[in-house]
């Protein structure tokens, strides 16, 4: 079994790649849920801690029983989270979704009320975050892809390279 893990910034389609994988047969799965994160107070002191002192992390215990499960085929994971790097042991392929800020925050005020995003403060968050954990997770990248294109060329890439 290989396991990839599809990650990016809010608004690189990550959860629209997910679910086009699931509907072609693949075992896929959105950590940016409730069902596998969660908000915790985070760490003061911290240079990345947000200034809300809240820190989306994915239930670490959760998801190592999900990418510990054997399968004979390929599991797709997606997500971006805090805590992300404690699983990457148990991931053999980061593929990193990137878009120029703008396109992200033309995705992102699209969404409907209550989407990440929708709201002003949400939007500068979303250019902070991408301004400094962007780069920290093209280091941890395997590959990156451009996900300007419909949903579809982008999963047909990486399926691809995975």
């Amino acid at each position: 079994m290989k396991r990839v893990l599809i990650t990016g910034m809010s608004g690189t389609g990550k959860s629209a790649t997910v679910r086009e994988l699931a509907a072609r047969g693949y075992a896929a799965y959105d950590l940016d849920t409730p069902e596998w994160s969660h908000w915790i107070d985070a760490a003061a002191g911290d240079a990345l801690t947000p200034e809300d002192g809240k820190d989306w992390v994915w239930q670490v215990d959760k998801v190592r029983m999900l990418l510990s499960q054997q399968r004979e085929a390929l599991l797709f994971i997606s997500g971006c989270a805090e805590n992300m790097h404690e699983l990457f042991s148990l991931i053999d392929t980061v593929i990193l979704l990137s878009l120029p800020i703008d396109t992200i925050m033309q995705r992102v005020s699209a969404r409907t009320s209550g989407g990440y995003g929708h709201v002003e403060e949400e939007r500068r968050k979303i250019v902070e975050l991408t301004e400094t954990i962007e780069p920290l997770l093209r280091e941890s990248a395997d590959y990156e892809i451009d996900s300007s294109d419909p949903v579809e060329a982008t999963v047909d890439r990486i399926l691809r390279l995975a």
